[in-house]
């Protein structure tokens, strides 16, 4: 089972968001990095299915050289081969971005066959394009599911589960097939500190792309404004109970 998990670097969210001069990017010199949190789920969920089936589990990243450091945590939890294709750190959209992807796949199948399962996490936590899975596939003419919430890997097929309005919705999927599965389709493990000794000795195929301008254009980034508390001055006591009542039918919470 040749498995294939494609991964993004991005800024770690729990910090304050300030932009650069331009607004045309996030100000990251004070913001540490991971793997967007749908991904560390796929790279999971790839591990899992090869340790149940055997196999190569292939961790790909599009970034700086500073996303050598999330390929090694992917390898650290069990990935076994990193690919590294390599920018000068300016964000590339969307169909720029599938369009790398697929000519890393094809070079890579050429060499060594075709990956049974390509996994990708179901959005970037930065960005949510919800579209580069959907690009890969379609443009290497395979099957594809987004939002997978669960996967069983049988011989020649994939049965994958999601969400659908208070229900689940199953489909069976001939491999070599696409899968963008959302956070929650497992819990991660933490890895151990001989994952990271191996991790660290691990060589990682490296190739330097030029920036490609896709024909998404971005005009300006915009932080939301902090919410603004209202405060109401309701009374003290039982003398509150009315304008209380008053205020919650104003809301709507009562009638």
């Amino acid at each position: 089972m040749r498995v294939l998990v494609c991964v993004k670097r991005v800024a770690m969210v729990g910090a304050r968001i300030v932009l650069t001069a331009d607004e045309k990017d996030v100000d990251v010199r004070q913001l540490g990095f991971t793997i967007s949190p749908h991904e560390e789920c796929a790279i999971e969920e790839a591990v899992r299915v090869v340790e149940q089936r055997g196999g190569v589990v292939t961790v790909l990243t599009l970034g700086p050289p500073e996303a050598a450091d999330q390929l090694r945590d992917a390898a650290s939890i069990g990935a076994n081969r990193l690919v590294h294709l390599v920018s000068d750190g300016r964000d590339w959209d969307p169909i720029a971005t599938a369009g790398a992807i697929v000519d890393a796949i094809r070079r890579h199948e050429a060499a060594d066959g075709p990956y049974d399962l390509i996994l990708l996490g179901n959005e970037a936590a930065d960005t949510g394009d919800y579209q580069v899975g959907v690009r890969v596939a379609h443009a290497l003419g395979r099957p594809c599911v987004i939002g997978v919430k669960n996967l069983v890997v049988g011989e020649e097929t994939v049965v994958a589960k999601r969400e659908f309005r208070g229900g689940d919705e199953l489909y069976e999927l001939a491999m070599p097939s696409v899968v963008a599965v959302k956070e929650g389709i497992n819990l991660p493990r933490y890895p151990s500190l001989p994952g990271r000794v191996r991790a660290n000795k691990m060589a990682i195929a490296e190739t330097t792309l030029e920036w490609r301008q896709g024909p998404v254009r971005l005009e300006r980034l915009r932080v939301p404004s902090e919410p603004r508390e209202r405060a109401e001055i309701l009374g003290t006591g039982v003398d509150a109970v009315a304008a209380l009542v008053d205020l919650l039918e104003q809301w709507g919470v009562v009638a």
